[in-house]
């Protein structure tokens, strides 16, 4: 069975590449895999190496002809190793986020696994590709959570030449599309979320958008009109705002769940420590408020196996949606 053509020129270049000494073509037809199929004869051997030879040059490696010592000063072959090999890669902090900004980009399934090995290599290689502190994003961020393609490369675009731009925004999902204009500084991620930071010109403030929630951006005005203040922290922005209207301010609640139930609590938990409550066994799990009300539904939703012990606000939002849950089962 004949070896595959493009396997024989891999064959060939490993050859070539791993001797300092020029390599006949009898060599080559004798020991690399792919000349010497079937047993057949020297001139389609001839024929084939000729094609193969120019195939590699027209590919550009650098395929250097010599004469062989060895063998009474017979043409031989080989590739100049530093001519074919890549210079080290180097790259600073902003090449390095943006890097890492594609591969979380790349999610669609033929080619995140390419993206992935990329970013896996680079590292491998001593390059700090990922920095959390500059990107602050997963790699696994849905399509969802950066919301429209188009939206943030136009976002993007804007950013890059300091130029206003103006989009509708819905805020939450019953709320109405309003039309914004903003001097955007930055573009990071939270929890999973994108968020847009810059000067909102509508509330004379600073702000921050879900991208998610953005849809239909143009950019206004000229470009270079766009200036971010001294010392800003578009991460502290971000995160300042998204738990302040999630209602966090850095507290833990601690919940009691029955033994092995409330799995969607114990997998916020932080911490967990065995506890009977009315002599029925469970755990006390600690858990930081990122959203009040999302942890008073799910401690809602988790029914008789799950007990809030603090703070007393949710506490008290758990009590008052199982009283209106008994006033209308009444």
């Amino acid at each position: 069975m004949s070896t595959p053509k493009v396997e024989r020129l891999l064959n060939l270049v490993i050859c070539l590449l791993s001797t300092s000494q020029f390599v006949t073509a009898e060599y080559i037809r004798r020991n690399v895999k792919g000349y010497n199929d079937d047993g057949q004869s020297v001139e389609a051997f001839n024929r084939m190496f000729e094609r193969d030879k120019t195939e590699l040059r027209d590919l550009g490696i650098p395929l250097v002809t010599g004469r062989e010592r060895l063998s009474g000063g017979a043409d031989g072959y080989r590739i100049n190793r530093d001519s074919y090999e890549l210079p080290d890669i180097e790259l600073d902090r902003s090449e390095a986020a943006v890097v890492a900004m594609a591969a979380a980009l790349w999610d669609a399934p033929e080619i995140a696994a390419i993206s992935q090995t990329a970013v896996l290599k680079l590292q491998a290689a001593g390059i700090d590709v990922r920095t959390d502190d500059e990107i602050g994003f997963s790699a696994a961020l849905s399509a969802r959570s950066v919301g429209s393609e188009s939206a943030l490369a136009t976002l993007l675009s804007a950013i890059g030449a300091s130029q206003a731009v103006t989009f509708t925004y819905r805020s939450g999902a019953a709320s109405t599309a309003a039309t914004r204009t903003l001097e955007p500084w930055g573009v990071v991620t939270h929890r999973g979320r994108w968020y847009v930071v810059g000067h909102d010109r509508d509330r004379a403030a600073t702000r921050t958008f879900r991208l998610s929630r953005i849809s239909d951006v143009t950019a206004v005005g000229a470009a270079g009109t766009v200036t971010v203040p001294d010392d800003t922290d578009l991460q502290s922005i971000v995160t300042t705002a998204v738990e302040s209207a999630a209602g966090s301010d850095g507290r833990t609640a601690r919940i009691w769940v029955a033994a092995d139930r409330a799995a969607g609590l114990r997998r916020l938990a932080t911490q967990a420590a065995a506890h009977d409550h009315d002599g029925e066994a469970g755990d006390v799990l600690e858990i930081e408020i990122r959203s009040m009300s999302t942890l008073a539904r799910m401690a809602l939703g988790a029914g008789a196996d799950a007990v809030v012990l603090s703070p007393p606000e949710l506490r008290d939002m758990v009590i008052a949606s199982l009283d209106r849950l008994t006033g209308v089962s009444a």
